[in-house]
């Protein structure tokens, strides 16, 4: 052999690797040489040297991939086929140098080495194959698109993969690293191209068969749970990768059988057997569990040494354990604490908790029956053995420790493979196999089938708790709709369980599961995750339709977790509090909970609460106002929220959470983030409640947005936008709230005043924090009109100064909100008279009308709408004065400006024929007769026209037959003689006879009720059309596809009786022969309607006075009257008998009514 320079060992690996690069490289053999037997105990020696630093302590730098790709490459050309020990150890090498360095290998390098891997499955012996598909693992890890031109000999019908997975394999070993490779090669990678359908169904099954099989005699539990994570691992990595989508319910229902099979799968005591395949059925899954053989002799044993747990958790934990098995056990948690508190619940610990009922559920510890607790006794069982009273020994105790690790890390792997399935398909599928891993009510006489909850219950790992907690949330988020046919608030007496009072059971029970662990638990990061799952179902589930009690149970066990020592539990309980003040508001069990006294609940938090031990902590100091009065029904939620925003903390130093600055006087940033976002929800859902905190509340916002954390800011504002809106609804015409319980204007005006002398104007400024000056400009729009017109003049004139200099600001979002709160500005009552300011407003929104921005032109179009609606208000308050003093180009610019935009998209549209309309209204005769005006008109016309016949969305249709009823209202205009008036009463006339939604047909109705003169319809023909056009739609009104729909089929009979009427009170003589021939064809349907529109009027109006009903008698009268007259004008010409069908109708109108009365 030639001497070879080894070069000087460079520090770190990647020297090492470097220079072990060297030493192979110098036995590349010579061409023409024969392998002496000395090269081939150097590459032994070599291969043992690397596979020994691999696996020894971490190196303090890593070698490159380049490094790492370069050596094994140059390890693989030495080594042949027939050297299968080298084989074996170059294989080893691969695995352990890719998985210790994390590499990744390039597409060059893996071609040559998965090759070289697939070449020597093929052709060494099966003794080398484990370690060989352990080195193919490490390859395709992360490479899944580099194989392509692999996958037929590991993937195809005959595939090496495909062989070694089969269940027919007697090697489990070889089948696990097989399973490995194959879930390795599922991994997807981000914008790569992934695997093609036929190989995914493939690996489907596969890893579908692994995890429906049963574990046989010769095959150890930890080989075999090794083998079910790999098989869970490649589901999760195909679920994942995005392209497989369980559509089929076969493929789903076989996926959540063994899903379940192995969320339970190693929990002691239990053992369930489950059906090839789960279906979707609103009743309980089928659900057996199978006899333990041994529970009679362990239920014994457990009873035998039940007397003897005096010995001390630390010193049992070593006996039982060992400390060889310290990283094992990691995911199993303290078992020990766990133990403690299970021992507590069993002492009653849980009857503290004012949501347990010993004997409501089979689940419910304290008051199971023994022989019923499979689980119970197993999990104490083999917990509470030391080794001195075990019949293992030390090493058995080990094994089993370890064997209990892998078990838990099964459950865990099905419990992460379920959760990526919730997200691979659509929800109303999910629901359908709800029963099966919700709980549902206590059967009689019958365990409670095992579900998500038995694991969050029972399980003694935290880990996997953790995990079917996370689970359980991700089924009930979005869960409102299917949870929304929940109903128990009527006994239910019947002889069948409808689904209805099942769902509610199912609500009820998960309730007090999870109050039932959240006492039970000692780990934050499990609780963290109960109280998540708490505020999901809190968010979900329909309390208006159940009988109250439930969320006075949650409010008082969760109460005294907002002083938890861990912060990630104090801010998931303030989540939770948010969930219950926002859900349904205002819910009367809610309002009551918020005027508990502050002390209520704190001694109610069960034996396994922890609490801080500074009591003064637990609730703040109160924050008043000075002179003040005191309030007395205080909401304590407030004041709680108030001092954890505001106040500094007594105890700095008890937070367990290291990544908060210790030096913070305040609580750490996201508690007082969560604090802030429950006061916005409760001021939104309780304004009523928060009304006497108004100006400590404005305070808490102004302390807020001085701070330097922009997230602290961004809430303050929220909060103040809150509060103006509350105050804004009060104040409303059709708010049910008493003038005298309202918020003062004059407390509105110092509110504001407060606000406006603080950091609001700052906060509108700060260009560096747009979303900040988004939610500054959302406040200032939600002052009450009252209010600002009693601010200082220059307090006014800054709010409008600051709201039209960021209308041109870049930042869209900025843009937005600013044209917005400009929108709303403009129907203050004390500025819309304001020629000068209405002139600014519209050219700022017209600018922003025309920004790229989507969301820009969106909110331009909804003021500009709101503009016109003031132009109209302003012609109609102002008379001819407003409308002369108004700019004619300004007016002509907003014209053509929404002409250009109700060709935009639909948001846009449905505002742009909105302002339309009422630009067309305000046109006076001299705007029409000016040339510059009349090709605008056409177009704007035009726009409206095509509109209504579009295929645009409802509200948009909506919109544009209100508008065309505006531009009939407007008398300059030549309805009737212009070309488009044949136009626009075709486009309405067909719409209100087709239309599927019947808000368009009422708003057609309507507009083509309008018009006052009988020159405005245009010729005969015109008018008849018109005519019919009502008379098909009265007798259409109930036809539709869609039931929802038919709740306004009564509106729409009234809107066309009262057009119908209308017509008739302008006919001509040349209408009435066709109105004849049409009543005689359809007068008795006509009749039963008219009759009714009379009687009743439609649903919404129910609460309509007398007058109103006297007003249409007047109409039918007039009606009568004005077709009387010209029936004597056609006496001798032609027999018509309109009035006298009319004065029928109201004959016995006139009879109904006054039997009625009588």
């Amino acid at each position: 052999m030639a001497a070879v320079a080894v070069p000087q060992a460079e520090p770190g690996a990647g020297g090492s690797l470097r220079r072990y690069l060297s030493r192979l490289g110098a036995l590349r053999p010579q061409p023409g040489a024969e392998r002496p037997a000395a090269r081939r105990t150097e590459l032994h020696l070599l291969f043992d040297q690397l596979i020994s630093e691999s696996c020894g302590p971490a190196a303090p730098a890593a070698p490159s991939a380049q490094d790492v790709c370069a050596l094994l490459v140059q390890a693989c050309q030495l080594v042949s086929f027939d050297q299968e020990h080298l084989v074996s150890k170059v294989s080893q090498l691969i695995h352990h140098l890719l998985n210790r360095f994390q590499v990744v290998v390039d597409e060059q390098n893996l071609n040559f080495l998965l090759s070289y891997s697939i070449s020597a499955l093929k052709q060494c012996s099966s003794w080398t194959h484990v370690e060989i598909l352990q080195a193919l693992a490490a390859l395709v890890y992360n490479n899944g698109p580099k194989c392509q031109k692999y996958l037929p000999d590991l993937l195809g019908k005959a595939g090496l993969l495909l062989q070694y997975s089969d269940c027919a394999q007697p090697d489990v070993e070889l089948r696990r690293a097989a399973v490995r490779s194959m879930a390795n090669l599922c991994l997807s990678v981000p914008g790569q191209p992934y695997l093609d359908e036929s190989y995914r169904n493939v690996c489907f099954q596969t890893f579908l068969s692994i995890l429906q099989s049963s574990k046989t005699p010769d095959v150890d539990d930890i080989t075999f749970c090794m083998l079910l994570q790999n098989a869970l691992k490649g589901i999760q990595s195909l679920l994942n990768g995005g392209k497989m989508k369980l559509m089929q319910t076969d493929h789903l229902g076989s996926l959540l059988a063994v899903v379940k099979k192995c969320m339970f799968h190693g929990l002691p005591g239990l053992s369930i057997e489950m059906p090839p395949a789960l279906y979707p059925a609103p009743l309980p899954q089928y659900d057996k569990r199978v006899p333990v053989k041994q529970e009679q002799s362990e239920l014994a044993a457990f009873k035998q040494t039940g007397n003897r747990r005096k010995k001390s958790k630390g010193k049992q934990k070593k006996e039982e354990f060992g400390e060889d098995t310290k990283e094992d056990l990691a995911d199993t948690g303290n078992e020990s604490t766990q133990e403690t508190d299970m021992l507590k619940l069993h002492t009653g610990g849980v009857q503290k908790s004012p949501c347990s009922n010993p004997r409501s559920h089979a689940l419910d510890f304290a008051h199971m029956r023994p022989e019923k607790n499979h689980l119970s006794s197993h999990y104490n069982n083999w917990k509470r053995i030391s080794s001195s009273e075990s019949e293992y020994s030390d090493a058995e105790g080990g094994i089993q420790s370890k064997t209990r690790s892998y078990q838990a890390k099964v459950r865990q792997g099905a419990l992460a493979c379920f959760l990526s399935a919730i997200k691979s398909i659509e929800k109303r599928i999910l629901y359908g196999y709800w029963s099966a891993f919700v709980p549902d009510g206590p059967g009689i006489g019958s365990p409670q089938s095992v579900s998500l909850m038995t694991i969050a219950l029972k399980d003694p790992s935290p880990k996997t708790r953790a995990c079917s907690l996370q689970v359980l949330s991700a089924i009930l988020e979005g869960s409102k709709q299917f949870l929304s046919v929940a109903e128990d608030a009527n006994d239910h007496k019947r002889a069948f369980t409808p689904f209805s009072v099942t769902v509610a059971s199912s609500i009820r029970e998960l309730h007090r599961c999870l109050l039932l662990a959240l006492v039970a638990e000692s780990s934050s990061q499990t609780l963290t995750q109960i109280i998540k799952c708490l505020a999901n179902l809190v968010s979900n589930a329909p309390y208006n339709r159940l009988k109250p009690g439930l969320l006075t149970r949650v409010w008082n066990q969760i109460k005294p977790y907002i002083c938890h020592k861990d912060v990630n539990v104090r801010v998931s309980s303030l989540t939770l509090l948010g969930a219950i003040v926002s859900i349904q508001a205002p819910l009367p069990e809610v309002q009551l909970l918020l005027q508990q006294p502050s002390s209520s609940g704190l001694n109610n938090s069960g034996t396994g609460t922890p609490h801080r031990s500074n009591s003064s902590e637990q609730w703040r100091k109160t924050l008043r106002l000075e002179g003040e009065p005191p309030n007395p029904e205080p909401c304590w939620l407030i004041r709680l929220c108030i001092s954890i925003i505001v106040l500094p903390r007594e105890d700095p130093c008890s937070d367990s959470d290291a990544n908060f600055p210790s030096g913070n006087v305040y609580e750490p940033s996201p508690v007082r983030l969560e604090s802030l976002q429950v006061l916005a929800l409760l001021v939104k859902g309780y304004f009523s409640m928060a009304q006497s905190y108004l100006l400590e509340l404005g305070e808490v916002s102004c302390k807020c947005m001085e701070e330097t954390d922009p997230s602290i800011q961004l809430h303050g504002a929220k909060l103040l936008e809150e509060l103006g809106t509350g105050v804004v609804q009060q104040y409303k015409p059709d708010a049910a709230v008493a003038p005298d319980q309202r918020v003062p204007v004059s407390v509105v005006v110092a509110f504001w005043t407060m606000m406006l002398n603080g950091p609001l104007p700052g906060a509108l400024q700060n260009s560096q924090h747009a979303t900040l000056q988004t939610s500054a400009c959302d406040a200032l729009s939600s002052i009450l009109p009252e209010a600002f017109s009693s601010l200082q003049s220059d307090r006014q004139v800054l709010c409008i100064t600051l709201l039209l200099g960021l209308n041109h600001s870049e930042n869209p979002l900025v843009k937005a909100a600013a044209a917005r709160a400009l929108g709303v500005y403009i129907l203050f009552s004390c500025l819309r008279q304001d020629v000068m300011f209405v002139a600014d407003t519209a050219n700022a929104i017209l600018n922003s009308l025309h920004d790229k921005s989507p969301n820009v032109r969106a909110k331009a179009a909804w003021s500009l709408g709101n503009l016109t609606d003031t132009l109209i208000v302003n012609m109609e308050t102002m008379g001819q004065s407003f409308q002369e003093e108004f700019s004619d180009l300004l007016l002509l610019k907003m014209l053509r400006s929404a002409t250009e935009a109700s060709k935009d998209r639909d948001k846009v549209k449905s505002n742009a024929v909105r302002a339309l309309g009422n630009l067309l209204h305000f046109l006076q005769l001299y705007h029409i007769r000016n040339p510059r005006f009349r090709e605008a008109i056409e177009e704007s016309i035009q726009a409206l026209i095509s509109t209504v016949q579009s295929e645009a969305t409802m509200k948009v249709r909506w919109n544009a037959c209100y508008a065309l009823g505006n531009v009939f209202k407007n008398p300059a205009l030549p309805l009737g003689e212009a070309p488009w008036t044949t136009q626009a009463y075709s486009a309405l006339c067909s719409v209100v006879k087709s239309c599927k939604n019947f808000k368009v047909r009422i708003k057609s109705a309507m507009a083509l009720s309008i018009p006052s003169k009988r020159e405005c319809y245009g010729p005969s023909e015109q008018f008849c059309q018109i005519w019919s056009a009502l008379v098909v739609a009265l007798q259409k009104s109930e036809d539709t596809e869609d039931f929802l729909e038919f709740k306004y089929s009564a509106s729409l009979r009234t809107q066309i009786c009262q057009a119908l009427i209308h017509l008739l009170s302008l006919a001509k003589t040349t209408d009435l022969l066709f109105i004849s021939e049409t009543l005689s064809e359809s007068g008795d349907a006509i009749k039963c309607c008219v009759l009714q529109y009379m009687k009743s009027g439609v649903e919404e109006d129910e609460g309509e006075t007398h007058t109103n009903l006297c007003e249409r008698e007047k109409a039918v009268k007039g009606a009568i009257e004005h077709l009387g007259g010209l029936e004597k004008q056609l006496e001798g010409k032609a027999r018509v008998r309109v009035a006298a069908y009319l004065e029928d109708i109201l004959t016995n109108h006139v009879h109904a009514t006054q039997l009625t009365e009588a």
